[in-house]
């Protein structure tokens, strides 16, 4: 389905970001991803990626600058020479209550979830536009539609990412660029797995589904999202969350 195309990852070492390039590895994609921080983790990806028969690249640095998301966007181009695939999923939490919080946690929070999402997307625009086709993938979160105590730097940043899918489609949608955004609810990573289990089950009866989500769950659909049988949808926010946000 996607045999040969080529797909950037961003926040790839770990959760999400890790199961959908293991996922779009699995469908024949070449793979460059970056990392924040583990080298370990990252290496890893990258023989289990290669063990699905397709290349992988990978570069450490933070999308919240925009040399280092320029740097990312020509590790693809020049590798493989095509752009088709970009997933946004560099992401990080600093939650505290909006009395608080500090100003870094705001602002840290924004760079890393809201501009490196714009610095991306801003440095891909003009490959996919002249290729005429592409697919970019933004993943969100459904905070950023409910919003939720002691989050408002993340609630705010999701938010933003919500916004930006939509301009976007619009912008680039006349050269045959698809621009989407995934909403996950509460699905079992690292970030879930710190809760107590009180918290689990007061979130869980909030859940219609009366269950997490998977990392697949989200991976999955952003391989269908990425693949020629989703080329009729663009700028829309897909909720995948249990049936939480209706």
């Amino acid at each position: 389905m996607l045999k040969g195309k080529n797909a950037i990852i961003t926040g790839a070492s770990r959760g999400i970001g890790r199961e959908i390039a293991i996922e779009l590895a699995k469908c024949g994609c070449n793979i460059v991803f970056n990392y924040r921080s583990n080298d370990e983790l990252a290496y890893n990806l990258a023989s289990l990626i290669k063990e699905y028969g397709v290349e992988c690249e990978f570069l450490k640095g933070n999308v919240a600058n925009s040399n280092d998301a320029d740097n990312l966007i020509k590790l693809c181009k020049e590798k493989f020479k095509t752009v088709d695939i970009l997933v946004n999923n560099a992401g990080i939490t600093r939650d505290n209550l909006i009395i608080r919080m500090k100003e870094e946690e705001f602002n840290e929070v924004i760079e890393t979830n809201l501009k490196g999402t714009f610095n991306t997307i801003k440095s891909v625009s003009s490959i996919m536009m002249k290729q005429r086709s592409g697919r970019i993938i933004n993943i969100s979160s459904v905070v950023g539609v409910s919003g939720n105590v002691g989050q408002c730097n993340y609630s705010a940043s999701k938010a933003g990412v919500l916004g930006i899918t939509k301009s976007i489609a619009k912008e680039l949608g006349g050269r045959g660029v698809t621009v989407n955004a995934v909403a996950p609810g509460f699905i079992e990573t690292d970030m879930t797995n710190i809760l107590n289990d009180k918290v689990k089950e007061n979130i869980i009866n909030s859940i219609p589904l009366k269950k997490f989500g998977k990392p697949e769950d989200i991976a999955k659909l952003v391989s269908f999202l990425s693949s020629d049988e989703a080329s009729y949808i663009t700028g829309q926010t897909i909720h995948v969350d249990g049936g939480m946000i209706m």
